[in-house]
């Protein structure tokens, strides 16, 4: 039998509370998080590096006096840097690499009080949105192990899901953080551009798209979270505008009638394919259930070149890729070499190779003209729905290149031929492809808007569709009113997989 059979009932500031009043310790807990760890994990594959015996150790000792003192918690296995631990990035040449420093997140989620129990998956680089690197193999969804846990922070909604630990890191720098909170029934936000910090290593993360935070399974832990971690960090690009007050206190506040607007249209790439029926049905029903908690919903769709801003961040992607491929090579003392990458991420690379520098200028500037748009859109709604994904959780392997599609970059990455995909003008229609599965995800990375994705509904099947809610720039506050809302009125806690269950 499992310990403390209570662990599944708590989220971390429930588990926190318990600490506080002597109710546990933060040793028990500990245990009892790897005890799930060591059962469950087997099953899905979301913890791909483990420190027991660090946080046994931290456990027993001095601990800081946080909001979240005595917790267990897992971190993405990707930016996010643990002093001694191994950061492989989803990548082969990684795997052995260890920071020596903590990252300033890292450091602020320990002053919280946090215990790391270990690392979780990610796709090679963080570059897809399914978790399935050939460095660790596919995590699987605790829902359904046949199909996707969805990425690139896999690893991390997996894990909060089968209830490893209530809370798990991620990024998000064109969806990685709403895709596997939707695909694993759990609530994820994306913060505002420049909330939490990005130093003291990295400057600004894919030209600004990608922010840091967490995936839980209540609202109220991932305000609290963002109460323990926001703020600029020495030599930040920049700052999100200044809070009015703790996101903790806004959880339960009366979010007053909202002007929500509505739209299952692509917002990046094409509408090809429609959206999955369960998928158009939960998004019906959520406008249903706004109606009666009384905000106003209107159908109305940002409008922008949704074609353009596709080819415009496929190119910001391969130039920060090719960028990743060398920076990784140079920290082992290597030279960049085929064999080094997986072959998706090698071809990305020679894209960045391909384009050239007034490409990258010219895709920037289509990302400030669709920042005009969208600001100009939020002038007259409080907040847009959408669905998190077009389709419910697909099986692992869905969404890798096809046969014919693998032999084609086969050929690309043999010949280096990625300038002749950019003469060809093949880019254009791959860019289109790409991103039709994150079409409602992407644009508010460009953006710097906060984003949500909260946990609704489930098909037929139950398995967890997600719906999107997105805010006005800075706009935190009115995301977490809502989102504590919806979990009053529609609950989602007590769902558990049947992993957990059994």
């Amino acid at each position: 039998m499992l310990s403390f059979p209570e662990y599944e009932q708590y989220d971390a500031l429930g588990l926190a509370e318990l600490v506080r009043t002597a109710q546990v310790t933060p040793l028990e807990l500990v245990e009892a998080a790897i005890a799930r760890i060591e059962a469950r994990n087997p099953q899905i594959n979301a913890v791909i590096y483990t420190m027991f015996n660090q946080a046994r150790q931290a456990a027993q000792g001095d601990l800081p006096d946080g909001s979240l003192r005595g917790v267990p918690f897992l971190v993405k296995d990707l930016l996010a840097m643990v002093a001694g631990a191994p950061m492989a990035s989803g990548t082969r040449l990684l795997k052995q690499w260890a920071p020596a420093i903590d990252s300033e997140l890292v450091r602020r989620w320990k002053t919280a009080g946090l215990l790391i129990l270990g690392k979780t998956n990610t796709p090679e680089f963080g570059l897809q949105p399914y978790t399935e690197p050939a460095l660790f193999g596919p995590t699987r969804n605790p829902y359904d192990p046949t199909r996707t846990a969805g990425g690139s922070s896999g690893g991390s909604g997996a894990a909060v899901a089968a209830r490893l630990t209530p809370a798990a890191s991620g990024g998000d720098g064109g969806g990685s953080i709403r895709v596997p909170s939707s695909v694993n029934g759990v609530f994820g936000l994306k913060p505002t551009r420049g909330r939490t910090p990005t130093g003291p290593v990295n400057w600004e993360l894919w030209e600004g798209c990608a922010v840091e935070h967490v995936l839980t399974r209540s609202v109220r832990d991932s305000a609290a979270l963002l109460d323990a971690t926001a703020g600029a960090d020495a030599g930040a690009p920049y700052a999100a505008p200044p809070q009015t007050g703790p996101f903790l206190a806004e959880v339960g506040r009366n979010p007053g009638r909202l002007r929500i607007a509505v739209t299952a249209r692509a917002l990046i790439g094409v509408d090809d394919p429609a959206p999955d029926p369960a998928v158009i049905r939960g998004l019906e029903a959520t406008v249903k259930l706004l109606q009666a908690l009384g905000h106003e919903v209107v159908e109305a769709t940002p409008q922008y070149d949704y074609a353009e801003l596709a080819m415009a961040f496929m190119t910001m992607i391969a130039g920060q890729t090719r960028n990743d491929i060398r920076d990784t090579a140079a920290l082992v003392g290597k030279r960049p070499a085929r064999g080094d990458f997986e072959l998706l991420t090698w071809v990305i690379g020679l894209l960045g190779n391909a384009f050239t520098a007034a490409d990258y200028v010219h895709a920037t500037r289509v990302f400030g003209l669709t920042a005009r748009a969208i600001g100009a859109f939020f002038a007259d709604y409080d907040v847009l729905l959408t669905p998190t994904l077009p389709r419910a959780p697909v099986a692992i392997g869905a969404l890798q290149p096809t046969p014919a599609e693998h032999r084609l970059l086969s050929t690309i990455a043999t010949l280096r031929a990625g300038k002749l995909l950019t003469s060809l003008d093949l880019v254009r229609p791959i860019a289109l492809k790409t991103f039709s599965y994150v079409r409602y995800l992407t644009p508010f990375n460009i953006t710097g808007q906060p984003a949500m994705s909260v946990p609704l509904h489930w098909t037929d099947a139950g398995l967890p569709v997600g719906m999107h809610f997105v805010g006005r720039f800075g706009d935190e506050a009115t995301l977490f009113r809502l989102a504590a809302q919806l979990e009053q009125a529609q609950p989602w806690a007590a769902r558990m997989p049947a992993l957990v269950q059994g």
